[in-house]
């Protein structure tokens, strides 16, 4: 009944992750982008046409420059996907709002380790940003 729907509602599914080199390069070829320090965030905002694809595919990418040990980049992905995952429901009910969908790229850009509410500060600055962004029009 209903315990098969409440987990899927906080899942990040594999749908939900952009891995399709075609709309990666997509995103960072004509997506726009802006900074909520320490993430740099590269968005692109398309209608809805197609039902099978998620409302909100997210990339998340941290430079082996800043961290050559992968323990420390996956430290940082993993905080960036958990935030991103307890604040989905936002980003859904922005986008149903307006029939659109959106591919995210979430590019780590400081040198330390984050603590986790740093990431989510930088999440719903995102959030913010986004529903700015798609009320005004500008995308």
């Amino acid at each position: 009944m209903n315990t098969e729907i409440s987990p899927k509602k906080n899942t990040l599914a594999k749908e939900e992750r952009l891995c399709s080199t075609k709309s990666i390069d997509k995103l960072f070829s004509s997506g726009e982008s802006f900074v909520a320090y320490p993430l740099r965030i590269v968005y692109l905002i398309e209608d809805e046409t197609e039902s099978e694809k998620q409302i909100a595919s997210i990339l998340v990418s941290v430079s082996k420059k800043k961290f050559k040990r992968a323990v420390k980049r996956n430290r940082v992905k993993r905080l960036v996907k958990e935030a991103f995952r307890l604040n989905k429901g936002v980003y859904q009910d922005l986008l149903r709002s307006g029939d659109k969908r959106i591919d995210i790229a979430f590019l780590y850009l400081k040198n330390e380790l984050p603590v986790y509410a740093e990431i989510e500060k930088a999440i719903l600055k995102t959030i913010t940003v986004l529903s700015e962004r798609l009320k005004g029009g500008k995308q």
